[in-house]
């Protein structure tokens, strides 16, 4: 009986560590590929702002461009 249940009891722990590192890696591999491919780059900020009807400076993109930077750490 004891068999039995230390059999299970490793089935359990090893799936739970599985899908526990399986999700560090997931997230570790997201932030990656965020970071050389962001969402939202110089070009999408400036076709945004001028589509909202203002004529956006370089200054102005810089500064949301940091924002977003800053936000996504």
């Amino acid at each position: 009986m004891f068999t039995t249940f230390a059999f299970w009891l490793w089935i359990v722990v090893a799936i739970l560590l599985g899908a526990l590192l399986g999700f560090f890696i997931a997230q570790r591999q997201m932030k990656k590929y965020l970071q050389k491919n962001p969402p939202i780059n110089e070009e999408v900020v400036r076709t945004m702002m001028m589509q909202m009807g203002r004529t956006p400076s370089q200054k102005q993109i810089n500064q949301v461009m940091k924002s977003i930077n800053q936000n996504m750490k």
